[in-house]
């Protein structure tokens, strides 16, 4: 298919595959019998969890390319533009939920969507199951096709979304372990985090681009700002962000300690464009304006 499709509801997404719309704002597919698409782009209006069991097709989104290992789940958020591509002569198979963000308006689920941060992970952070984790998601999976079957009735919304929001969780806590067993891969991009933080800091790149931004390090290392955050976050109990500051911090102690270099200086190798910015920032983290620090010291 050429061009991005726009799919903005659940019974267009099924309509285009051929699976039945059993409720307009949740849906289960299963692609062991669904018909190949080729290679499309789409942008979809709801959120998708996709359980992958076999390499029978591609995903794309975001920078990344990635070809599917056996227990892989990938979650994607409304709005991402995704790219599919069947892989010839292997058979897709895999089974996904849908839930429109209209569904969860008003649930436990939906005042707290946004703290599963993973919606925005790339394709190569997707989440790596072991056979006991699969069981799991599948039988999340199987309590809301079960809910979708039954007739609805006053209790079919809670009943959904509490298992929705139960195999998010699950996947939370997956992820977790997936952190801690890639221990060795996160210390080594906190490496070169760090590598490149100071190298911002110290080298004028600051004075040209402005302030620190934790894009700007997950685009260096080639992880989406999301999954660089919780990463980050694992490793040493402080987001991304108050990483930065700290860092920031630490090289303007130093600066003002010169002699040579007025606060305005100061301010603009952090990549402050104003230095009342700056007094106002070092007040803040330090509990001392830049004068009253250089005065002590």
């Amino acid at each position: 298919m050429d061009g991005i499709l726009t799919i903005d509801t659940i019974d267009q997404y099924n309509k285009l595959f051929g699976f039945e719309t059993r409720h307009p704002l949740v849906g289960i597919v299963s692609f062991d019998t669904a018909e190949s698409q080729g290679s499309y782009r789409m942008t979809m209006g709801f959120y998708s969890v996709f359980l992958k069991e076999t390499q029978g097709c591609k995903i794309n989104y975001g920078k990344t390319n990635y070809d599917f290992d056996d227990q892989t789940v990938v979650c994607i958020a409304p709005g991402q533009t995704v790219g599919y591509t069947d892989v010839e002569g292997i058979p897709k198979k895999s089974v996904g939920l849908l839930f429109h963000p209209d569904f969860i308006r008003g649930t436990s689920l939906g005042q707290k969507i946004k703290k599963y941060t993973f919606f925005s992970y790339e394709a190569n952070e997707a989440l790596h199951l072991s056979e006991e984790e699969r069981e799991i998601i599948l039988d999340c999976l199987k309590k809301i096709g079960m809910e979708l079957r039954h007739a609805i009735d006053k209790h079919s919304k809670g009943l959904i979304a509490t298992n929705i929001e139960l195999l998010l969780d699950y996947c939370m806590r997956f992820y977790e372990r997936q952190f801690v067993t890639r221990e060795d891969m996160n210390l080594d991009t906190l490496a070169r985090f760090e590598q490149l933080l100071d190298n911002y800091l110290s080298s004028g790149i600051a004075a040209k681009e402005g302030l620190p931004s934790v894009r700007y390090f997950a685009d260096k290392i080639y992880l989406s700002p999301n999954y660089f955050g919780d990463l980050v976050k694992k490793e040493t109990g402080k987001s991304a962000q108050e990483y930065i500051q700290l860092k920031m911090i630490d090289t303007a102690k130093e600066g003002l300690l010169d002699p040579h270099k007025t606060i305005g200086q100061v301010a603009y190798d952090l990549g402050f464009q104003y230095p009342q910015h700056f007094v106002r920032f070092f007040k803040r983290q330090v509990g001392l304006t830049p004068r009253e620090y250089r005065q002590q010291n």
